[in-house]
Order: C-alpha cells, then structure tokens, then sequence
C-alpha cells in the first residue's frame, strides 16, 4: 500500500512540474506592436506605466517569472496597482516563427532592441510610451527562482510615482 502511495505521489509531482513547465503566458499570435500600442494607451488612462516581458513560452525562466509576479499576493497588488504588464512574445530561435515579422521587427525597435539582455527581459515604458528602463531578469533571480526582495525593489524603484519623485529632484 505504501509503495502504491508513494508512486501515486511522485506521478502527481511529474504530472503537475510537467504541466507547469508546459504553461502559456505569452499569445503566440497576438500582433505584438498593436499589444504595445493598446498597453500604452491603457496605461496612459489609468496613470500606470507598460512593463513588457519579452520572451516566449519556449523559455522556462519568462514562465517562472510571470507565475512568480502571478502568485505573489504583495508583488501582484504592486505591479497592478502600478503598472499595465503585459507578456511579448518573441523566439530568438526561430525568428520567422512570428505571425508577423514586420510587426515583431516593429515590437523589438520600439522596445530598444533588449534581446541583448536574453530573456525574459523587462522593459518599463511611460504613459507616453518611452523606453525609460531595460531590466535584465538575471539580476531578480536566486537559485531556481525569483528574490522577492529584488523584485519588489525592481518594480517600486519604476512605479510612476518614483520615477516623478526622482525627476523632481
């Protein structure tokens, strides 16, 4: 009975790591300018910046990252109190995959061209959609994961409030 228990058990555990890992946050088929456009204006509505996560559903760390901003009760209040995020999809990889190239060329130009910091990559923009900070992820993680405290002094060092505080200085 224990072992069935037990094997019970560790397929669960696969079955679920398997599922998490198989996760889509990032719409493959979204024209991913017109996403920026609409966040923008969103944002601009509400008194909120655009953080773009660029990167893909291929890319276990842009999942890990959008479940741990997801999951977060502190840091989710945070970023939706505060900010328009939204998930751009991009394959490094395999760059013709794009539903629309010119739209994902457009999408890359408009965000600064980040795929130099790899992925997933953070990109703040203002209510008038300016680029006005390049974060790369690496320096959020620890270990197999996320720093709450990194993340959470990321995304308060970019709220709209800080940045308006820090111009008036």
């Amino acid at each position: 009975m224990k072992r069935i228990i037990f094997i019970s058990a560790l397929l669960l555990t696969i079955l679920c790591a398997n599922a998490q890992t198989k996760a889509k946050v990032y719409n493959e088929s979204i024209n991913p300018d017109t996403q920026i456009t609409e966040a923008i204006a969103k944002a601009s509505s509400d008194g909120k910046f655009v953080v773009a996560q660029l990167g893909g559903n291929w890319c276990k760390w842009c999942i890990r990252f959008a479940k741990f901003v997801e999951n977060d009760p502190e840091i989710k209040k945070l970023v939706d109190d505060n900010f328009e995020f939204i998930h751009v999809n991009y394959n490094p990889r395999n760059p013709e995959a794009s539903t629309d190239q010119e739209a994902t060329a457009a999408a890359l130009k408009r965000l600064g061209n980040p795929v130099r910091f790899g992925f997933p990559v953070l990109i703040i923009l203002n209510a008038e959609g300016n680029v006005i900070h390049t974060q790369d992820s690496g320096f959020l993680e620890s270990g197999e994961g996320y720093d709450k405290e990194k993340v959470i002094r990321f995304f308060e060092t970019w709220t709209p409030e800080a940045v308006k505080k820090a111009s008036n200085l």
